[in-house]
């Protein structure tokens, strides 16, 4: 199934993840799929949804995590190339729900 958007959020340090991740999340209707970490404090989170809910959100969690860090990098791709899956955090099973 292809993915409408992703976006992403780099920053310096978690906290300021943890306050753009929690703004994301309550912004827009997005999935969070995954965070890595980079080194030297780069972290950056991953979430996917429809596009205009997407830019919305890390519009929204850009600010936040300005307000308390450093935003390294905020970037939306509308309808990215399957070919980029293999190299994307999966999305965690949803609470209450079993594989079959």
């Amino acid at each position: 199934m292809a993915i409408e958007a992703l976006g992403l959020l780099e920053t310096k340090g978690l906290v300021a993840l943890l306050e753009g991740t929690d703004a994301i999340l309550k912004a827009a209707n997005v999935e969070m799929t995954g965070w890595e970490r980079a080194g030297a404090g780069l972290v950056t989170v991953f979430v996917r949804g429809d596009v205009a809910s997407v830019k919305a959100a890390i519009d929204a969690g850009s600010e936040a995590a300005s307000k308390v860090g450093a935003v390294v990098s905020a970037h939306v791709i509308a309808r990215p190339h399957e070919s980029l899956a293999p190299v994307l955090p999966k999305a965690a099973p949803k609470a209450g729900r079993t594989k079959q």
